[in-house]
C-alpha cells in the first residue's frame, strides 16, 4: 500500500511539473509574440495581425494542454466542472483565432 502511495505521489509531482512547463511555455510564446507584434507595428508590417493571431493561437494550445493535464489530478467533480468550462472557453478562443488567421491570410493574398 505504501508503494502505491509513493507511485501516486511521484505521478502527481510529474503531472504538476508538466502543467507548470506547459503554462510557462504558453506565457513565453505570448510575450515573445507581443514583442514581435509591437516591433511589427513600429515597422509598419502589414502582416502584424496575422503574426499576433498565430502567436496567440500557439500560446493557447500550450495553455489548453496544461488544462488537459490538470484533469488527470482532479479529485472532485466541482473542480472537473470548472476545468471543463476553462477547456471549452479556451477551445472556443482557439477556434475563433484560427478562423481569424484564415480570414487574415485570405485578405493578404
Amino acid at each position: 500500500m505504501e508503494v502505491l502511495e509513493s507511485i501516486e505521489s511521484v505521478f502527481q509531482l510529474v503531472v504538476q511539473y508538466g502543467i507548470l512547463m506547459m503554462e510557462c511555455v504558453g506565457v513565453i510564446i505570448l510575450l515573445t509574440t507581443a514583442v514581435k507584434s509591437i516591433w511589427g507595428i513600429l515597422a509598419h508590417d502589414k502582416s502584424v495581425r496575422l503574426t499576433l493571431a498565430k502567436g496567440i493561437a500557439l500560446a493557447l494550445e500550450f495553455k489548453l494542454g496544461g488544462e488537459v493535464l490538470r484533469t488527470v489530478i482532479v479529485r472532485e467533480w466541482s473542480e472537473l466542472a470548472i476545468l471543463g468550462a476553462i477547456i471549452v472557453l479556451r477551445g472556443a478562443l482557439t477556434f475563433l483565432i484560427h478562423w481569424e488567421i484564415k480570414t487574415e491570410e485570405a485578405s493578404l493574398k
